[in-house]
C-alpha cells in the first residue's frame, strides 16, 4: 500500500479517463508514464505489447470494479504505478460480473516483481471496502484519493475484532461537570461550515420534500388529538409552531443535526394526564400555568442531566435495547396508519353508510406506500441511466404522495375524504407568554414530581434516538453529540413551557427516515444469494433539517392549502416510514429465522458462530420485551402508559441478566455493533 500512496503523492493519478477498452486503458496509462519521463519512447511499445498479451491470456479484472494490469521486464528501468478512474465503467469480464471503473496500472523490472503480490492483496482489500469505494468514486483530485486511502487504512489496519458495542467517543467523557458538553461542542464545531456546504445537493431537496410531509402529518395528528383531550387549550396550531421553531433552532445549534425533533406518543400521554390532574384539583383554568412550571422544572432537570454527563450511562444500552426501541417506534407508525384506516370502516358502519370512502382511503394509502417502495427499489434496478435511478429513488416518497393526491382529485373524491384539518388551528392560542404567577404557590413546587418523570422520558427518548442515528452501520463521520444535544433540548423545553407550546424531543422514526433519505446505499449479496441493503455514506448536513422546519413554519401562513392533502395518502407515508425503518434491524431478520429451514439460513457473523438454539432464545426474549412495551403503549389505563420510560430503562438489567444465561462469546456476536470485516460477501454496486 505504501507503493500506491507514494505513486499518487507524486501525481500518478488520472481521474475520469475516457476509455472503453483495455487497449485504450493501457494506452492512457503508458502515455502518462512516457509524458512524466518514467518510460522512454523506446519502452512504450514493449510495455503495451507485454500488458495486452498478458491480458489476453490472464485478464486482470479481479472484481469489485477493479483491474490491475501489470508487466515486469528487465528492459524497464524503474517501477511505476498509475491509478486510473474511468469516466464510465467498462465490462472487462470480471469474475463477479461488475463492470470495471478503477485501474491500477503497474510496470517495472523483474527485480521488483516480488512486490507485486503485496500490492495486489492491498489493492484487493481496499477495493472490497465499500466506504473507500464510494469515496474514490467522488474524489475530485489526487489529494481526495489519498485521503480516501488513508481513511481506509485507519478503519482496517487499526480495526479490532468483532465484539459487543464499544463505548463510543461521545459517551466516555470525564466525570467533571460540563466535560461532555464541552467535548461535544469542540468535536462538532469544526464541521459547522461543512454541515451547510454538504447540504447543497439534489438529494437534500428530495429529503426536504419527503420529510416535510413526514413531519407535518404527525404534528397535525398529535396536535389534533391533544386539542380534543385538553378542550382546545393546546392543539394543532401550537404543535406546528413548536415543531417549526424548535426544529429550526435545533438544526442551527445542536451537535447532531440529523435528528428530527417532534411530538411523540409518550409526551402526548403525559400532557393529557397532566390536564386530567388539573381538572381533579380544579386547576383547569390554570392548566397552561401548571404546564409551564412542570416544563421549567423538566427543562432544569434535563439540563442538569446534561451538565452532569449523565448521557454516559447510555453505554449500558446495547444493540439489544436499541433494536427493541427502534422496532417499537416503527410499529407505532404502522399501527397508527392501520388503525386510522380501520376506523374509517367503523365510522361508516356506525353511520349506516357504504364502505366506498374507507375503501378509497385504503387504495390511496396502499398506492402511496407501493409507489414509494417501488421507486426506492429502482436504485438497484438494471434499467434507466444511473442518475435517473438515483433521482426517482430519492424523490420516490414525494412522487408517491403527489401522485396519490392527484388521483384523489382526478376521481373527484378528495372533497369527501378526510384531509389535514389545520385551518381551525390558526385561531388557537399559540404565541402568548404563559402566566406562571397565576397558579397557587404550592403548584410551583409540586410540579417537581411530574417533572422528574418527564425528564426521564426526555432523557431516554433523546439519547436512544441519538444512539440509533449514530450507529456505526450508518457510517457517520462527523462525530457524536449526546450531552450538548440534551442541553439544547432541555433549553427548548423551557422555551416551549413559557409560551404554552407542546414539548419537542428526538422523534425516532422521523430521525431514522431523515438519515435514510440522505444516505447512499448498495446491496450486499451473501453466499446463499440473500440480499440486504447497506448504507455506505450519509450526507451529514444542517440544510435539510433547517428547511424542513422552515417549510413547517411556512405552513402556518398557508394552512388552508394543506387541507387539499388526503389523510389516506399520508397514512401511506406512515406505512413507508415504518417498514423502511424496520429494514436492517437484525432482530427483525432473526425473527424470520424462527420460521426458516435451518439449512437455508443466511451465512453471516452470528449464524456461523452461535448455536441455532441460542439465536432463537435470544430472539424470543427480545420479542417478549417488545410485546410488553406494545401492551404498555395500548394499555387503557393512562397512569400505566405514562410509565413507558421506566419499562424502557428496565431493558438494561434484562440484558445484564442474559450474560448469566448465555455464553458471553455468543452474546458478543448477537449483540455486536456491526458485522465483522471477514464476512464472505460480494458488494454489488
Amino acid at each position: 500500500m505504501k507503493r500506491l500512496i507514494d505513486a499518487i503523492s507524486q501525481g500518478s493519478c488520472l481521474l475520469n479517463v475516457n476509455a472503453t477498452t483495455m487497449d485504450e486503458i493501457v494506452s492512457a496509462g503508458v502515455d502518462y508514464l512516457v509524458q512524466s519521463g518514467r518510460l522512454s519512447e523506446s519502452q512504450r511499445q514493449v510495455v503495451v505489447d507485454g500488458i495486452l498479451q498478458r491480458e489476453r491470456q490472464f485478464p486482470t479484472a479481479i472484481g469489485h470494479a477493479c483491474a490491475i494490469p501489470h508487466f515486469y521486464d528487465d528492459r524497464i528501468s524503474e517501477q511505476a504505478l498509475v491509478f486510473l478512474r474511468l469516466k464510465h465503467a467498462v465490462n472487462l469480464g470480471a469474475p463477479d460480473g461488475i463492470a470495471t471503473r478503477y485501474v491500477f496500472f503497474m510496470v517495472g523490472p523483474t527485480t521488483h516483481a516480488t512486490e507485486h503480490l503485496d500490492t495486489l492483496s492491498s489493492v484487493a482489500r481496499m477495493m472490497s471496502d465499500n466506504v473507500c469505494h464510494f469515496e474514490l468514486t467522488y474524489s475530485k483530485n489526487a489529494q481526495d484519493v489519498l485521503d480516501a486511502i488513508n481513511r481506509h487504512l485507519t478503519r482496517t489496519v487499526l480495526a479490532k475484532p468483532a465484539k459487543p458495542r464499544e463505548v463510543s467517543e461521545g459517551l466516555r467523557s470525564s466525570p467533571k461537570p460540563l466535560a461532555g458538553v464541552k467535548a461535544d461542542v469542540l468535536r462538532r464545531l469544526r464541521h459547522y461550515k461543512s454541515d451547510f456546504v454538504d447540504g447543497m445537493r439534489a438529494k437534500s431537496i428530495a429529503s426536504i420534500v419527503f420529510m416535510y410531509f413526514a413531519c407535518v402529518a404527525p404534528a397535525v395528528t398529535f396536535g389534533g388529538l391533544m386539542g380534543s383531550e385538553t378542550d382546545g387549550v393546546m392543539g394543532a396550531g401550537p404543535m406546528l409552531l413548536s415543531t417549526a421553531v424548535c426544529g429550526i433552532l435545533y438544526a442551527l445549534f445542536a451537535g447532531g443535526p440529523l435528528i428530527i425533533l417532534g411530538g411523540i406518543g409518550p409526551l402526548l400521554i403525559f400532557t393529557i394526564i397532566l390536564y386530567q390532574l388539573c381538572q381533579d384539583f380544579e386547576l383547569s383554568e390554570h392548566f397552561l400555568g401548571v404546564y409551564g412550571w412542570v416544563g421549567l422544572w423538566t427543562s432544569l432537570l434535563t439540563m442538569l442531566l446534561a451538565i452532569s454527563n449523565s448521557s454516559n450511562l447510555m453505554r449500558y444500552f446495547t444493540r439489544f435495547t436499541d433494536e427493541i426501541f427502534s422496532a417499537l417506534m416503527s410499529m407505532i407508525f404502522i399501527y397508527k396508519a392501520i388503525e386510522a384506516l380501520v376506523a374509517g370502516f367503523r365510522s361508516a358502519s356506525a353511520a349506516g353508510l357504504s364502505n366506498e370512502k374507507p375503501l378509497l382511503a385504503i387504495v390511496l394509502a396502499v398506492g402511496t406506500f407501493y409507489i414509494a417502495m417501488t421507486l426506492a427499489g429502482l436504485r438497484r434496478s438494471k434499467y434507466l441511466f444511473g442518475w435517473m435511478r438515483e433521482f426517482l429513488a430519492d424523490f420516490g416518497p414525494s412522487i408517491a404522495l403527489g401522485t396519490m393526491v392527484g388521483v384523489a382529485w382526478w376521481l373527484g373524491s378528495a372533497a369527501t375524504l378526510d384531509t389535514l384539518e389545520v385551518s381551525a388551528a390558526a385561531s388557537e392560542r399559540a404565541g402568548w407568554v404563559v402566566d406562571l404567577w397565576g397558579v397557587p404557590n404550592w403548584v410551583k413546587f409540586a410540579a417537581i414530581g411530574p417533572a422528574m418523570l418527564a425528564a426521564v422520558l426526555v432523557y431516554l427518548s433523546q439519547n436512544i434516538t441519538a444512539r440509533l442515528v449514530n450507529s456505526s452501520e450508518n457510517k457517520l463521520v462527523k462525530g457524536e453529540s449526546y450531552h450538548w444535544d440534551l442541553m439544547v433540548v432541555g433549553a427548548l423545553i423551557g422555551m416551549c413551557s413559557l409560551f404554552g407550546w407542546p414539548w419537542m424531543v428526538a422523534a425516532t422514526v422521523r430521525s431514522l427516515a431523515h438519515v435514510r433519505a440522505l444516505s447512499d446505499t448498495e446491496e450486499v449479496v451473501g453466499t446463499r444469494g440473500e440480499t440486504q441493503e447497506k448504507i455506505i455514506h450519509v450526507h451529514e448536513n444542517r440544510v435539510t433539517g433547517l428547511f424542513i422546519h422552515l417549510l413547517i413554519g411556512g405552513s402556518l401562513l398557508a394552512l388552508p392549502l394543506l387541507e387539499y392533502v388526503p389523510m389516506a395518502a399520508l397514512y401511506g407515508i406512515f406505512l413507508y416510514m415504518g417498514f423502511v425503518s424496520l429494514r436492517g434491524i437484525q432482530f427483525v431478520e432473526r425473527l424470520g429465522l424462527l420460521l426458516m429451514d435451518s439449512s437455508l439460513y443466511p451465512t453471516n457473523h452470528y449464524t456461523r458462530r452461535v448455536p441455532t438454539r441460542t439465536i432463537h432464545w435470544f430472539t424470543l426474549i427480545q420479542f417478549i420485551c417488545l410485546a410488553l412495551l406494545c401492551v404498555v403503549n395500548v394499555f387503557p389505563s393512562q397512569p400505566v402508559r405514562i410509565l413507558f420510560p421506566v419499562f424502557i430503562a428496565l431493558l438494561v438489567p434484562v440484558r445484564a441478566i442474559l450474560s448469566r444465561c448465555f455464553d458471553n462469546e455468543h452474546l458478543a456476536f448477537l449483540d455486536a455493533d456491526e458485522a465483522p470485516d471477514d464476512e464472505e460477501l460480494h458488494w454489488v454496486l
